[in-house]
């Protein structure tokens, strides 16, 4: 059982969901299947736990349970928002193949109560496709605002589509925020305010391979323009991240860990969350670094991770090892039984193995 990385005392857990600071407690919702160590076997729900300093987890009851012909087929991914002192969770609820987004809000962070309108967006827009998922929403420029992963399948483009509302719960289209060409489709997008910035992420799948786009940018009348751009979050053992705003202006990044290649790869999921890192723009660099709350547990080098002389590699039996090749100026690590994660100058890039 990992010490620092969260995971729950049984079942399969996967993507962070509707991470937020609400009440006195960072909350950590995730993909759960609560009496099944591997997926599939029953729908999806959302599994919780809250901290106060991301070390000591108090795991929570489920949250969300597919108990409504909308999202019979399983509570997916999603975000979270507070509104008025109420908690509210937008997740991706499935029936018969039809992705739509579901809400369920709550006034003490425990109990939720889904919205007897649900659900509120019902369908993908021409500009999408049935792969239309992952709700991110964010309150901007007095109104609010949500971010849709999908794809276009005509243009073989990845795409976030952008909605807009006054209260949460009716939603109008917008158009396309962002686009990338020759994918199949975007998953698990962010969109938060850093400062007078905002950061907008997302899981980029093309053909084979996934990708972590981060960038930072202005947003105004709807439109997001890009600033900078980076790929923080090198993986290759995680995925999903998801980068929530504290009270303290802090933008966090979570993912989980090891990501679906290890489906079934041991009789006891081995999936957890990962450290939670700020991310920062700093003279024109996106940087991603352990929160100042776990910074004390990183060292300087563990016998898993081999310096060469152009960076550094982590050596795995029966897999590929997992190479950087760099100037480095800083390198610290954190090792947690099977799991190491590895942070390259001061967070510019973020390395995750499981050993």
């Amino acid at each position: 059982m990992t010490k620092y990385h969260y995971r729950p005392e049984k079942g399969w857990i996967n993507d962070p969901n509707g991470l937020v600071q609400f009440n006195g407690y960072y909350h950590i919702f995730y993909q759960h299947a609560p009496h099944f160590e591997t997926p599939w076997k029953e729908s999806m729900h959302w599994g919780h736990a809250r901290t106060k300093d991301f070390i000591h987890y108090e795991e929570l009851p489920v949250a969300l349970f597919p108990d409504r012909a909308y999202d019979k087929d399983g509570c997916w991914s999603g975000t979270a928002i507070v509104k008025d002192d109420v908690l509210y969770l937008f997740y991706t609820c499935i029936c018969n193949g039809n992705q739509a987004v579901g809400v369920a809000y709550s006034s003490d962070g425990i109990r939720f109560e889904k919205y007897s309108g649900n659900p509120v967006i019902p369908s993908f827009p021409p500009d999408g496709s049935p792969d239309f998922r992952d709700p991110a929403v964010c309150f901007a420029d007095g109104r609010y605002w949500c971010v849709m992963a999908s794809g276009n399948r005509e243009k073989q483009t990845a795409v976030l589509l952008l909605y807009e509302s006054d209260d949460l719960l009716h939603w109008r289209y917008h158009g396309v925020m962002r686009e990338w060409q020759n994918a199949k489709f975007a998953e698990c997008p962010s969109f938060v305010q850093l400062s007078d910035q905002f950061l907008l992420a997302a899981s980029v799948c093309r053909k084979d391979t996934h990708s972590f786009s981060l960038a930072v940018g202005s947003f105004q009348n709807g439109r997001f323009v890009p600033e900078a751009e980076g790929e923080v979050d090198k993986g290759p053992d995680r995925y999903a991240g998801q980068i929530f705003c504290d009270q303290n202006g802090r933008a966090i990044l979570m993912s989980w860990v090891p990501g679906w290649d290890y489906t079934g790869y041991k009789k006891r999921d081995i999936g957890c969350m990962s450290l939670p890192c700020e991310v920062t723009f700093e003279n024109g660099k996106l940087l991603a670094f352990p929160v100042s709350e776990v910074r004390h547990l990183l060292t300087d080098h563990d016998p898993a991770l081999k310096r060469t002389r152009h960076g550094f590699c982590i050596p795995r039996a029966g897999r590929k090892s997992v190479k950087y090749t760099g100037v480095i100026h800083d390198l610290k690590c954190l090792r947690d039984e099977d799991i190491l994660e590895v942070f390259v100058n001061g967070g510019e890039e973020i390395y995750t193995a499981l050993l």
